[in-house]
């Protein structure tokens, strides 16, 4: 018999996590049946999706959801060996049963010296959220001016990467010194820290004079507010995130976008990486190539412990990781 930790939620988040929202409880697992596989988690992600969609999609007591990279340690799947790594989405578990059809093995190219922690990252959703909406929803095009905020989060430091690979310039914005040089590291054209400036309106003009053509939002709020005003005629606006929201109790109000969507004919579209399910290996193929090729950069802020789960998750929603958040069990 295995016996498997999981973080539960204790209590649901009312504004900011805190640790006693959070319970750590213990598994039996039953024995395989044919057709199923016992894995144990090697990476676990934390994402700042997990606290919009817990109050939407969970219950109290209900395992913490989330992705981890998970190798195979007993078998009865002809299709998945023993030692094999995989992408599942079995929440904040240490060990789990599968059947294996909800499972993703990693390419077969992976190289060694890769950690396979990127595929919950550079490789993963977060690079698959900023390919497809750059390309599908954004439709950047070379030559243009792309905005990007959290730029140096997990999905935000893609973005500016795959656009200076699609020729256009980048401006992005975060929230602290190191994080901005981080940026430059990056290829980024222009950054700088949105906590010190004396006006985001005139960091944004000084950025580029001459507007956006591409908003790439992961943080909504007042940022978007400020941004939608410096958008070029016909621009586009993909909404990835609002991360500045998630820990609202109270609703923020206005100020409201319709006049400047109107005058500057505007398109702006809300998305989820799961639209594009059917392409998910396409993009995790082109995005492996230019990590290999040294195109795309990466930086991760690794937790050691699945003990620390709840500090990993709520460190990242304070912005304290550079790069993508994952917890090394």
């Amino acid at each position: 018999m295995v016996t498997a930790k999981v973080w539960v939620l204790k209590k649901h988040f009312e504004g900011f996590p805190k640790n006693s929202d959070f319970d750590l409880k213990k598994i039996e697992l039953p024995k395989l049946k044919d057709g199923e596989l016992l894995l144990e988690s090697v990476f676990l992600s934390v994402d700042p999706y997990m606290r919009a969609y817990s109050r939407r999609d969970m219950k109290e007591g209900d395992i913490m959801i989330g992705t981890q990279v998970a190798r195979v340690v007993e078998s009865k799947n002809p299709a998945f060996t023993v030692g094999a790594f995989v992408v599942a989405n079995y929440g904040w578990r240490t060990h789990f049963i599968s059947n294996g059809k909800d499972l993703h093995l990693l390419p077969s190219s992976w190289p060694e010296s890769l950690p396979k922690s990127l595929a919950l990252g550079t490789v993963g959703m977060p690079g698959l959220t900023a390919y497809f909406g750059l390309l599908e929803v954004c439709k950047m095009k070379p030559g243009e001016t792309v905005l990007v905020n959290a730029a140096a989060g997990a999905v935000g430091s893609v973005v500016g990467q795959l656009a200076k690979i699609g020729g256009c310039k980048v401006v992005g914005c975060a929230g602290s010194d190191d994080k901005v040089a981080y940026l430059k590291k990056l290829g980024f054209d222009e950054a700088f820290n949105y906590k010190t400036v004396t006006s985001l309106d005139e960091a944004l003009r000084k950025a580029s004079p001459d507007g956006y053509d591409c908003f790439f939002d992961n943080v909504g709020g007042e940022f978007a507010s400020i941004a939608i005003n410096q958008m070029k005629k016909y621009g586009r606006i993909a909404v990835c995130g609002a991360i500045s929201l998630y820990n609202d109790s109270v609703p923020q109000k206005g100020p409201y976008m319709q006049i400047p969507m109107i005058f500057k004919e505007l398109r702006m579209e809300g998305f989820l990486v799961t639209r594009w399910n059917n392409r998910r290996e396409e993009g995790v193929m082109a995005l492996l190539k230019w990590v290999m090729e040294g195109k795309v950069k990466y930086h991760e802020q690794v937790t050691e412990g699945f003990e620390n789960m709840p500090m990993a998750f709520i460190g990242m929603l304070k912005g304290e990781n550079l790069g993508k958040a994952v917890v090394k069990v």
